[in-house]
């Protein structure tokens, strides 16, 4: 081949290598390119969630409820008779005993009464028996003498009465307490109704809390339970269980009623804010989950958990007991399971998921 052909096939062969190397080097970013978006396409088939390991561990119940203090015996006094008062023996402030006289009421009006009662009842006993003699002769007729029994009956159930009323003159306290108000002073004029006291015993007071139905079936009447007041943080009280509502409020809690003994100085009052801790001892370990787990709520039993090869495989579970955050798991997991905790309203049954950390 003589030179000069040989000068014009270089170019060519040149060109031709060129092309060559380059295509050779798109065909191979293609390929790379392809698989790139085959992995980009396969992470956005997957769909990302996060997940929790089964673990077992003992279920922490104790819980705390808040409330206020009531008095555990409060009483409003009210004048049972009209008159006018003559004397008032206790202040506000002063501390009680049943029994003991508060006031009392001028009784002349009542002291009279009682004399022509107790009369009258001496008229009908005499008369009673005249009849009786006279009856035993032929004098009078049963009906008769059935009426002068009955007028007897009557004059001594006046007598009574007028007692009674004079027994209401003097106001008398029927429970042991402190006068939280007195509404009477000497000189007034009282009428049937008006108050007069207003006595609260706190030597031991009563705390009302509500329990939902998680905690209420946890605790029974006679339980002893912690209670902190809290304008007395570093003190703390014994209360005993007294009452559990056995219907739900509105909201669906129950109302506990808590009694608990006053201290030897009676600090803690009534309508002062209070916290009743109530505690049990450890129960064994048992398998637990987030609550967050679940399709929905607790209440559809399912769940996800993380299945071989990366996919989603939908669970029925038997819960228990819900403990703040965690709930307890009866039937249908193992310790050491993974369950899904978000992400998985996008999921169904065999979805491939990507677990993010």
């Amino acid at each position: 081949m003589s030179k000069k052909i040989i000068r014009i096939l270089s170019p060519i062969i040149i060109i031709a290598a060129v092309l060559t190397s380059i295509g050779w080097v798109l065909s191979n970013n293609k390929k790379k390119n392809e698989e790139k978006t085959a992995v980009a396409a396969q992470k956005l088939s997957e769909v990302a969630v996060k997940a929790a390991e089964v673990v077992k561990k003992p279920v922490n119940i104790n819980f705390s409820a808040n409330g206020n203090f009531i008095p555990y015996q409060q009483l409003n006094f009210s004048a049972e008779t009209s008159g006018r008062v003559v004397n008032v023996l206790v202040r506000e402030g002063d501390r009680v005993r049943k029994g003991q006289i508060l006031a009392a009421v001028k009784t002349d009006g009542l002291n009279i009464d009682l004399q022509s009662a107790e009369e009258n009842y001496q008229n009908a006993l005499q008369d009673k028996v005249r009849f009786e003699n006279a009856f035993s002769t032929g004098g009078v007729t049963q009906q008769q003498l059935d009426q002068a029994i009955l007028a007897l009956k009557n004059a001594a159930f006046r007598v009574e009465q007028a007692r009674i009323r004079i027994g209401d003159a003097t106001i008398k306290a029927s429970i042991s307490g402190i006068v939280n108000k007195r509404f009477i002073e000497p000189g007034a004029v009282l009428n049937p109704g008006a108050p007069l006291f207003e006595l609260v015993d706190v030597s031991k007071l009563k705390l009302n809390v509500k329990v939902n139905e998680m905690q209420v079936a946890q605790i029974k009447t006679g339980d002893k339970v912690k209670v902190k007041a809290s304008v007395f943080p570093d003190k703390e009280f014994t209360g005993t269980i007294r009452f559990i509502a056995p219907k739900a409020d509105e909201a669906l809690n129950f109302p506990v009623e808590i009694e608990m003994a006053n201290n030897a100085a009676q600090q803690v009052k009534a309508g002062m804010f209070a916290t009743a801790i109530f505690e049990f001892p450890e129960p064994p370990a048992s398998l637990v989950i987030p609550r967050t787990a679940f399709m929905g709520s607790v209440s559809n039993n399912e769940v996800f958990v993380v299945g071989e090869g990366g996919v989603s495989h939908l669970v029925k579970v038997t819960p228990g007991r819900i403990v703040g955050d965690e709930v307890e798991i009866l039937q249908g997991l193992t310790e050491g399971d993974t369950v899904i905790i978000s992400g998985q309203a996008n999921l169904f049954e065999g979805s491939k998921i990507n677990v993010l950390q």
